[in-house]
């Protein structure tokens, strides 16, 4: 019995993560990159609606040093499968993986140019969790549509994804349990100078930070380029740094916040021990997206924002980012 399961699940991966005809899905792609070749990738699967089904977070334990996550019998079945692609595609080697209670984290390596594209491999993978689900009663679709992938193309890049993955319950344990997300720290270390710091400041220890500037003199359609472009790398982990003066910087953040994306504003005053967000970045402070910035201290009186000032801002911006 066993084997003959066995056979229909290479015969289900054969058709469904096999070479398909029909070009793959690309909306979350990046453009230019071969996407049948030689690379490795940090792979991100969320559950629709964000449902806790995967697994639940728990604290540090006599078996765990820092909090982590229990397996429900649907989140064992995903890894199950995750840790099967190798058996039925031999150019893939797995790294580390990480099972969160709404979403999935996994990094492979495609050993070598193939005919197989990296979306048919992580359709199959999906597709057969999304069986599983069904027969647990479990509401399916089970994944948001698409998948988010970030290419990594340094051992230094896969060092930091690889740690990231790990932290992942520690981290999310963090964010749910300290509400000093809103306690402003005097004395924080970023981009080599000590600021001023409100919010989530574990999103300075991110690996991957990108700085937002925008030319004032870009035209609308060039401004929603550079939002689509900023947007992408956001939905794929890379945390948005940036003053946020310009049109079009002030537009990307937008997007990044309302997308419920990892952003560091850059502030031109400091805070006070009563100080906190308003309107929308409040609740972004609260779910722990958002790290308020500055390299100034609180002054009570407004002051004009001078050219000496922006150049201030986005020179600290440009320093707190680790991808260029």
């Amino acid at each position: 019995m066993e084997d003959k399961r066995n056979e229909q699940r290479r015969q289900w991966w054969q058709r469904n993560g096999g070479k398909h005809e029909k070009k793959p899905s690309m909306t979350r792609r990046k453009a230019g990159h071969d996407y049948y070749g030689h690379c490795v990738y940090m792979i991100t699967v969320v559950v629709a609606g964000r449902r806790e089904v995967l697994g639940t977070l728990c604290p540090p334990d006599a078996n765990h040093r820092e909090p982590w996550v229990r397996a429900t019998a649907l989140g064992e079945a995903v890894k199950r499968y995750w840790h099967e692609i190798p058996s039925h595609h031999p150019h893939v080697q797995l790294f580390r993986s990480q099972l969160m209670p709404d979403h999935f984290h996994g990094i492979l390596h495609v050993t070598k140019k193939t005919e197989v594209h990296l979306s048919n491999i992580v359709k199959a993978f999906k597709q057969m969790c999304n069986i599983a689900a069904s027969k647990m009663d479990i509401a399916t679709p089970l994944w948001e549509s698409d998948y988010h992938d970030l290419i990594l193309s340094s051992r230094d890049q896969l060092s930091h994804m690889m740690s990231y993955v790990h932290d992942n319950p520690r981290r999310l344990w963090v964010k749910r349990n300290h509400s000093d997300f809103f306690r402003v720290r005097k004395t924080v270390e970023a981009g080599g100078q000590q600021v001023e710091a409100l919010g989530n400041v574990f999103l300075l220890e991110c690996p991957l930070i990108a700085a937002v500037q925008c030319s004032r003199k870009l035209s609308q359609e060039q401004i929603q380029e550079r939002v689509e472009h900023f947007l992408a790398l956001a939905r794929r982990g890379v945390v948005l740094v940036s003053p946020a003066i310009s049109p079009g910087e002030k537009k990307v953040i937008k997007a990044a916040q309302e997308a419920h994306c990892k952003v560091i504003k850059i502030v031109d005053n400091g805070f006070t021990s009563l100080s906190k967000p308003a309107g929308e970045d409040f609740d972004a402070c609260s779910r722990g997206e958002l790290l308020l910035v500055s390299p100034f201290e609180h002054r009570n009186h407004q002051s004009m924002l001078t050219e000496q000032i922006c150049y201030h801002l986005n020179l600290l911006a440009a320093a707190i980012a680790t991808t260029r």
